[in-house]
């Protein structure tokens, strides 16, 4: 093996393209750990990791795998709270690009919203540390 992409599929050697078109390093097939709808331990290796956007990347190369199967791996990763995009290049090959870039921009309006609410209750309880003389 000379490289890394020895390994990928061809639809996976799109996306790690797409990826490094973009800047955004990767890492592939980077383990993830957890639980599956019955609550059983599991590691799984989702297709790429990008570090830097906390976002994994699952790459739906043909139907050969199964509509039911990609369907219940994103209930697992749901159930797990891992943000993972299903990239289904057979499908379309003009558009998933474009719904890459849409999913990674829906995760981080998620966490911002989740970091507003954070900061807000933070906000609350600084003024009532600061207002009451504690030292922090």
């Amino acid at each position: 093996m000379d490289s890394i992409y020895d390994d990928m599929t061809n639809s996976e050697k799109q996306v790690a393209s797409y990826l490094k078109e973009l800047g955004l390093q990767y890492v592939y097939q980077a383990p993830v750990f957890l639980h599956d709808l019955v609550g059983r331990p599991r590691i799984w290796t989702p297709d790429f990791y990008i570090p830097r956007l906390g976002v994994y990347i699952e790459v739906c190369g043909s139907e050969d795998f199964g509509e039911r199967g990609y369907k219940f791996r994103q209930k697992v990763y749901e159930k797990n709270e891992i943000p993972v995009i299903f990239i289904h290049t057979y499908k379309d090959s003009r558009k998933w690009k474009s719904y890459l870039r849409t999913g990674i921009m829906n995760i981080h309006c998620k966490r911002a919203s989740d970091l507003r609410k954070l900061l807000k209750i933070d906000r609350n309880y600084h003024r009532y540390a600061f207002d009451s003389g504690n030292d922090f």
